[in-house]
């Protein structure tokens, strides 16, 4: 079944609005999607499903938060997914800096199983965009929002100061968002 974005709004909606089927849909959609990318931060599959548990409850409990003009449902439900992630990982303190296999395609390990042309497109452009961005900074950007690193800990990796860190990853990020936002 295809992830569209229009749907996922029209279930967010729906789901603001107390709507328990919607939600139920909105699961369905989405789940294996979230728990691949919380799986890839806290690693621990069992730990991951208690993860995606809190998620899901935080996107009933603020649906009527989410703003179709900030950016699609998605995008903000996996922002949900990720912060929760790396604050259980943190809590937990099992971060282990581990090291960035050069040959591993990150984005097709957060690829969802129902994923279709659309999200093929979108991947092919962020994998484009990155491409832009010279190494080490796109190394400290997939660490930072995929595996979720610190800047202390990318400071720590690089053997750089946290403020070049922090430039970085702004300067990167901007970079990224003009090149998505290219027609």
């Amino acid at each position: 079944m295809l992830i569209e974005r229009e749907d996922l709004s029209v279930l967010m909606a729906a789901v603001a609005e107390g709507d328990r089927l919607a939600f139920k849909h909105l699961y369905d959609r989405t789940s294996a999607r979230l728990l691949g990318i919380i799986r890839r931060i806290v690693r621990d599959r069992a730990l991951a499903e208690e993860v995606l548990q809190e998620v899901y409850l935080r996107i009933w409990e603020r649906a009527a938060t989410y703003r179709t003009e900030v950016g699609s449902a998605l995008t903000w439900m996996i922002s949900i997914a990720r912060h929760r992630a790396i604050d259980v990982l943190r809590q937990h303190k099992e971060i282990v800096l581990a090291p960035m296999d050069d040959g591993e395609d990150w984005l097709e390990r957060v690829a969802g199983p129902g994923d279709g042309e659309a999200d093929l497109e979108d991947r092919d452009q962020l994998r484009r965009c990155l491409e832009r961005l010279e190494e080490p900074q796109r190394s400290c950007i997939l660490l930072a929002y995929c595996d979720g690193y610190s800047r202390d800990e990318l400071a720590t990796r690089y053997d750089t100061p946290v403020n070049t860190i922090k430039t970085w990853l702004h300067r990167s990020l901007a970079v990224l968002r003009t090149c998505l936002e290219a027609p």
